[in-house]
């Protein structure tokens, strides 16, 4: 059974470069023997992560949809934006949200057990988002995730692409290359496991 690998940017801004960097990697993963499912978050609203309003009204049914399709993907390929040299609230609040789910109804649900990252992050100027990068990587850590080491830093976004959406830098185009070919192996040694 081929691994499953979940696709999602930070950002919702319409033609978001995050959201063009996951494209180009939903794109080079169609290369290899992948289950994808590309989602945007902003099919699933949420309020402000809030322990208050998590007591009186419980996790919110949209956190709840996102954990059930984290919980059932193998890896996921997260391409996030730099806002004032870290990651966005609305990035932020989901992992936030999502790390306070344990139950399904009666069913235990660990959305982020056994779970394989590859991260790629973008910004307009020439930094190439490495600071948001950076703090994604240690809070998905802190949240025991395995992230892969390859990662994909696009700097000056705005010149990166082409008519097409695909990247003009050679170098960068190899960078998330390598990067989704470390995520598909890693994903597929933890789909196995699961398997046997």
């Amino acid at each position: 059974m081929p691994p499953r690998i979940l696709v999602f940017n930070g950002s919702n801004r319409t033609g978001s470069w995050s959201g063009k960097v996951a494209d180009a990697a939903l794109r080079e993963l169609a290369k290899h023997e992948v289950e994808v499912t590309r989602i945007s978050f902003l099919d699933y609203p949420l309020p402000l992560m809030d322990e208050d309003l998590e007591r009186e009204k419980g996790i919110p049914e949209n956190v709840m949809k996102l954990a059930r399709l984290f919980a059932a993907h193998d890896g996921m390929f997260i391409a996030t934006p730099e806002y004032n040299g870290s990651i966005p609230p609305l990035l932020k609040n989901v992992l936030d949200w999502v790390s306070r789910v344990s139950r399904d109804g009666d069913r235990p649900l660990k959305p982020y057990a056994a779970k394989v990252v590859a991260l790629a992050s973008s910004s307009t100027g020439t930094f190439a988002g490495i600071r948001a990068i950076n703090h994604l990587r240690a809070v998905l850590a802190h949240m025991g995730l395995q992230i892969v080491s390859e990662q994909c830093s696009v700097p000056k976004a705005q010149e990166a692409f082409d008519g097409m959406d695909r990247f003009l830098d050679e170098r960068v185009r190899q960078n998330l290359e390598r990067t989704v070919r470390s995520l598909v192996e890693h994903a597929a040694f933890e789909a196995g496991k699961k398997a046997r």
